[in-house]
């Protein structure tokens, strides 16, 4: 069975991380402590973990069709609440990728059923970059897949988390970064909000 063969390369999998390191498991399981919150899509050729090279534990992880950040999900925002309030995360990745599956059905326009509803917000972004976008040919997907990224990284700027954490004088980054499946690099999209102790907290002024 193919899902059994899963379960076999879990075990070679830990059984090579006792190896190099003997102590991890113990180590890692009492808490974690990672530094980044991903946001990211829920594609399955974009893994957090293999494509940065890191270790579990060092990443929180939260994934969904085309990376939206939407003041409506309930699941984005609980992640976001507990990665800022209580993991207390440095920065905050949003990382979106060409050739992206939700990016490409928002711009064909076809009938979606229920995964139109999410993909809507996506035709927003086009819509609030037609002028732009209107002329690309061959390159109008990728561009719009950066231009979702970096609406994203507003989105999660304009979160009540994200003014609480001002408000606190929290320091944390949020970044728009996209993956190229073509070559395996991350490319970062130039679009940060940092927040550090000498922003004024709006809803105090």
């Amino acid at each position: 069975m193919i899902y059994e063969r899963l379960l076999e390369k879990n075990i070679e999998w830990a059984e090579k991380i006792k190896r190099n390191e003997s102590d991890f498991f113990e180590k890692n399981h009492k808490e974690q402590k990672p530094n980044f919150l991903w946001i990211g899509c829920s594609d399955s050729r974009v893994p957090s973990d293999q494509i940065m090279g890191t270790m579990p534990g060092e990443i929180f992880v939260h994934r969904n069709i085309a990376n939206l950040v939407v003041n409506s999900d309930i699941n984005c925002l609980s992640v976001l609440q507990y990665a800022v309030e209580t993991l207390k995360v440095k920065h905050i990745l949003v990382v979106g990728h060409y050739g992206c599956g939700g990016v490409r059905a928002a711009m064909e326009q076809h009938n979606l059923g229920i995964i139109g509803n999410w993909l809507n917000n996506i035709k927003d972004v086009y819509n609030l970059y037609e002028n732009e976008l209107s002329p690309l040919d061959d390159d109008k997907l990728d561009r719009l897949c950066e231009l979702s990224v970096i609406e994203q990284v507003k989105n999660v700027g304009r979160t009540s988390i994200i003014e609480n954490a001002r408000c606190r004088g929290q320091e944390i980054s949020i970044h728009g970064w996209i993956y190229n499946l073509k070559d395996g690099k991350i490319k970062d999209l130039g679009v940060n909000i940092d927040l550090d102790k000498s922003d004024e907290c709006q809803s105090c002024l």
